[in-house]
């Protein structure tokens, strides 16, 4: 059953992010972009990473996801200047993509197909639980440390935007 529910929403994945790629309305097209975000975060519940699920769908589906359609609400998009572009940016991507599809299928063919098989796994492995465990634990210094990096960030950003000190 979970492997079922893992190639169905991987499927919706993929699905969607071609629908991002070809889509015509840019806001559709950021809509299939937030399914495929959400889908991708479903794997992570799947596989186990509860945390990772959590960071996707608060980072990618929610503040970049905002960012792109602010970016598009502000670009003012038009059909006229659709008509603008020549065949020559088209012929450009197509270009680049075959160059892709030349190094993936490379990287594939120099791969082993070795069929291991995981038997013992361990049910605690991405638990969010373990992560702070581990996270306060062993990793504590590093942890404050990138605490009071972002802190810095976040003091810079307030005395940048402010007008008047």
């Amino acid at each position: 059953m979970d492997q079922f529910l893992f190639f169905l929403v991987a499927f919706l994945a993929v699905a969607s992010a071609v629908y991002f790629v070809f889509a015509k309305n840019p806001l559709y097209a950021i809509l299939s972009l937030i399914v495929t975000m959400f889908s991708i975060a479903g794997m992570y519940i799947l596989l186990n990473a509860q945390f990772l699920a959590i960071i996707q769908i608060i980072v990618y589906a929610g503040a970049i996801m905002v960012l792109f359609l602010y970016i598009l609400m502000m670009l003012n998009l038009n059909k006229a200047d659709e008509s603008k572009k020549g065949n020559t940016l088209k012929f450009i991507g197509v270009f680049t993509a075959g160059l892709l599809l030349v190094g993936v299928l490379g990287v594939f063919r120099g791969v082993q197909q070795n069929h291991i098989v995981v038997e013992n796994v361990d049910k605690g492995v991405g638990l969010t639980k373990n992560l702070g465990r581990l996270l306060f634990n062993e990793y504590v210094l590093p942890f404050e440390l990138a605490s009071i990096l972002i802190l810095a960030g976040i003091v810079g950003a307030v005395l940048i935007g402010k007008k008047d000190l």
